[in-house]
């Protein structure tokens, strides 16, 4: 069984990622495999029925990889031989609380990533403000935001700059406590404490860190425990002038479920979008990437016009971008072939066929009713209250930016209207996307979902 599970927990590690490895599947053990069940053991209720809901079926995938496929899986929570210890009490915390939180050796703190560094953050129009942001919180000292809120879709370099700000405070502040994890983390803590009857021991340990980091806020939406505490230690650090920095998939007022005192809180610091990044910083990301390759592998031999293709045929997320370009890489090394452009199209078949995903004017309608709360009806239909005609607007103007359509081909989607009544709104908005801020944070985030 050891054998078995240590394969499949590297499967594990390598699907879900190792933050969330480390929080629900590291206190994991498999106890028996039968003809179509495996048998796992976990040391909380609350574990085994958050694993059972979540990861199921990546255990499943796993096991099947490692040539042992189950149809179902049963949790049993049972004392763990291997299980992690308790975090420790507030006084018998090492020498160096700041270097243990950051590196991991605090049971509370998720461990960083070395590649997230300021030094390798590229910087360009979307993202320059969230850079500044957080060198300006890296520095230390006092600052005039709190909380800093970083939010923006996947791939566009949140977490990259938390970890960021997390090592530049450990080498220029090495007394100072910073605590760094996912709003997952930290409501397993939270319950777990509960369960243990620690919530004191619990609140001490995040109530007296120097730097509170929460990445992933969206998380506690809807858990009201978790939401009631996290409210409770965001004020505790504040009033003592603690530094918080956060980020999320979407703005505060934009998280359902989320509390609005917690939302009001959230909000009255610095907030900054990472927007969608463009043709220039796309092309930066991949000069540097090659370049810190080429350190390395000084005989890689790239044809002329390879970074200028990806960039512009690439535009999902930097994550992507990257995938696509270490995969060229490992290619061209294996094969001892020149990075071509045919040699890019062959190897990057997939990754080039799904960010061709054409979106339809159906689809931009759809997901504009659904924000603005409205029936697909209305975008069709006649009428002109604000509350209808706003959001047929941006609709609109979506439909003319993201596909290849006509005006009058869009005007017939609209009901069969005027590609002069087209025209218009396409206008209207884009008057308002520079002078309104709300109209502009919409297009960016109904852009993302779309693009996603």
């Amino acid at each position: 069984m050891d054998r078995i599970w240590g394969q499949a927990r590297a499967e594990l590690e390598r699907a879900v990622g190792a933050d969330s490895f480390a929080t629900w599947i590291e206190p994991l053990k498999l106890i028996r495999l039968d003809t179509d069940i495996a048998l796992i053991a976990c040391p909380t209720r609350f574990l085994s029925d958050w694993v059972a809901r979540h990861y199921s079926s990546d255990i499943m995938r796993a096991l099947e990889t490692v040539g042992n496929p189950v149809q179902r899986l049963s949790f049993e929570v049972a004392a763990m031989p291997a299980e992690r210890p308790a975090a420790p009490a507030p006084a018998a915390r090492p020498a160096n609380p700041a270097r243990a939180a950051i590196r991991g050796e605090d049971d509370l703190a998720a461990p960083l990533d070395s590649r997230f560094t300021f030094d390798n953050f590229v910087v360009g129009k979307p993202n320059e403000l969230a850079h500044a942001a957080a060198r300006r919180v890296a520095e230390g000292g006092p600052v005039t935001f709190n909380p800093l809120f970083l939010y923006g879709g996947v791939g566009l370099g949140k977490t990259h700059l938390m970890h960021a700000i997390a090592r530049e405070i450990q080498i220029r502040q090495p007394e100072s406590r910073v605590l760094y994890l996912s709003a997952e983390q930290f409501m397993y803590r939270f319950v777990q404490a509960l369960r243990d009857r620690s919530i004191m021991d619990f609140k001490e340990m995040f109530r007296t860190v120097s730097v509170l980091m929460v990445d992933d806020v969206q998380f506690i939406a809807g858990k009201d425990s978790t939401q009631e505490e996290f409210f409770h230690t965001f004020n505790a650090l504040v009033d003592q002038g603690k530094q918080i920095v956060i980020s999320a998939d979407r703005a505060p007022g934009e998280i359902k479920d989320m509390e609005e005192r917690i939302k009001s809180r959230l909000s009255c610091g610095l907030i900054v979008d990472l927007h969608p990044t463009d043709y220039e910083l796309r092309l930066s990301i991949l000069q540097s990437k090659t370049e810190q390759f080429r350190n390395t592998q000084p005989d890689l031999v790239m044809a002329p016009g390879v970074l200028e293709f990806l960039a512009h045929r690439i535009t999902s997320n930097v994550r992507v971008l990257e995938g696509a370009l270490q995969r060229l890489f490992a290619f061209a090394s294996l094969m001892g072939r020149e990075i071509t452009l045919d040699m890019t199209q062959e190897c990057l078949t997939d990754i080039l066929r799904s960010s061709d995903r054409k979106v339809s004017i159906e689809e931009i309608q759809r997901k504009v009713a659904e924000h603005y709360n409205i029936r697909l009806s209305d975008m069709i239909g006649p009428k002109r209250v604000r509350t209808v005609a706003r959001p047929r607007q941006i609709a609109m103007y979506l439909a003319k930016q993201m596909t290849s359509r006509s005006l009058p081909e869009i005007g017939r989607r609209f009901g069969g209207r005027d590609h002069t009544t087209i025209m218009h709104g396409v206008k209207k908005i884009e008057e308002l996307r520079g002078s309104d801020r709300s109209v502009a944070e919409d297009l960016d985030m109904l852009r993302r979902l779309l693009e996603a």
